[in-house]
């Protein structure tokens, strides 16, 4: 697929890695030479220099024949003029754009054929509030990932002493859980990735990927780990647009405070915001975190824009006593240095959550979900089966029939509104949505294939 990204930002190069990886024609347009030169250096690519939105860059850049268009500079207005550009002058077929203020996406008439041609919008800040929910929706998890429109979810947990599958074969979770709720799909020990078999033992520390029914998750998480106090009492630190957004969506729920350093900015908020109580004053301010109480808080949030900041005052946070601690952190070399470690619980990426929709509109086969796992190493995807047992590889198939690499598993099967756990003799039916993990990206291409419908094949 021939694909151009405009913007070499921290989304832009991350994409940038993940699409040139898989055998695709990227080519990369920027304003700053130094990150061009710096992509160049490593990644099998091209680079272009110069304005996105102007026409004759992007006839540069290829987008005469280009298959897409991923507008992701640091201004709206660059992106949507640029889709508006390669719609107009180059008919390209599909065009991405990230767009950020809500001004924009109050208004979805916007994004129209007739009005602004853009096929698919990106707001990270949307998507990181939605993650960052999730997580607190269910404490001890590092990653909760939503499938076919959050009938199933993906859970990541590391599995504890005291858990009561810890020590025990995988077979036995069905023993504890009434039905067939639920699968474990991947189990990471060390670092280190394993297929999970029956007699699979877990040990503690291990990292559990399961698949299961929302109403399921909280069972399921109990055999892995002395399951956390649900939570009541959240801190913000950073009241830019993740800050506040996670503020609204919370704050009807939850005990919320928010805490912003600019004065200007904690005004305009405690404005819009009804129940959070909004503090000003610096998130690494030990007085400040002492008089209100952070010992007492179950979940301290780091969302400013600063690295450094976030990770500073998270770690804070939590030698005062905060119960959990996630930070915003854009770096990825931050984000492998304190994932885990004794005082920040998760570190969130706001690219990995970014980059997995974006990848959803470029797998090739019917896929509608896309989430990257583990800083990106792993990865699942929700494809839908088409066709018949003449024209596709999975339909019409029990899952030991299908020849899937060795490092994807099949967890679930969505059918309508009914979920199954997968097993070896389940069989796959016409519109199924299969949920997939996969312990090495590189075997996307394979498992692309098994969905893709072929006239006239034959198994």
């Amino acid at each position: 697929m021939k694909i151009i990204i405009l913007g070499a930002g921290q989304v832009g190069s991350s994409l940038a890695q993940n699409l040139a990886s898989e055998a695709n024609d990227v080519t990369i347009v920027d304003i700053n030479r130094r990150l061009l030169g710096d992509l160049q250096d490593k990644l099998d690519l091209r680079t272009v220099h110069g304005n996105a939105t102007h026409p004759a860059v992007l006839n540069q850049a290829g987008a005469d024949d280009a298959d897409m268009i991923i507008a992701v500079t640091n201004s709206d207005e660059a992106n949507m003029v640029a889709c508006q550009v390669a719609a107009t002058l180059f008919n390209t077929p599909t065009k991405i754009a990230r767009v950020r203020a809500v001004e924009y996406l109050n208004y979805p008439q916007l994004f129209s054929d007739k009005a602004l041609p853009i096929d698919v919008l990106i707001s990270p800040e949307q998507l990181v509030t939605q993650y960052i929910k999730r997580l607190v929706e269910h404490p001890g998890a590092l990653q909760v990932l939503d499938f076919a429109g959050g009938k199933v979810r993906l859970v990541g947990v590391r599995a504890y002493y005291g858990g009561l599958l810890v020590g025990h074969e995988l077979k036995t979770l069905r023993e504890h859980i009434s039905g067939d709720h639920a699968r474990v799909a991947a189990i990471f020990r060390r670092g280190k990735a394993m297929i999970p078999q029956g007699d699979t033992i877990i040990e503690a520390g291990d990292e559990v990927f399961f698949v299961a029914a929302r109403k399921n998750i909280r069972a399921v998480m109990s055999e892995l780990r002395r399951l956390d106090k649900p939570i009541k009492r959240i801190v913000l630190a950073g009241g830019g647009n993740i800050g506040k957004r996670l503020a609204q969506a919370l704050e009807t729920r939850y005990q919320v405070k928010l805490i912003e350093r600019s004065e200007e900015r904690s005004r305009a908020i405690a404005e819009d915001l009804r129940r959070t109580i909004v503090l000003r004053g610096d998130a690494a301010d030990e007085e400040l975190l002492q008089e209100e109480n952070i010992e007492n808080t179950d979940m301290f949030c780091a969302l400013t824009n600063d690295d450094e900041a976030n990770i500073l005052s998270g770690m804070l946070a939590k030698r005062l006593g905060a119960r959990m601690v996630m930070t915003l952190i854009n770096r990825p070399a931050y984000v492998n240095l304190v994932q885990g470690g004794e005082d920040i619980d998760i570190a969130i990426s706001p690219q990995q959550a970014t980059i997995g929709t974006l990848l959803a509109h470029v797998r090739r086969g019917d896929v509608v979900m896309v989430h990257s796992l583990r800083r990106g190493a792993a990865e699942a995807i929700e494809a839908v089966a088409h066709g018949n047992r003449e024209s596709s590889r999975v339909v019409g198939r029990s899952i030991e029939e299908i020849a899937l690499p060795r490092g994807a598993t099949i967890g679930c099967l969505v059918r309508g509104d009914e979920v199954l756990m997968a097993h070896r003799d389940t069989v796959i039916e016409p519109e199924d949505h299969v949920v997939i993990f996969m312990v090495d990206k590189r075997l996307i291409p394979e498992v692309e294939r098994l969905f893709q419908v072929g006239m006239g094949f034959f198994g």
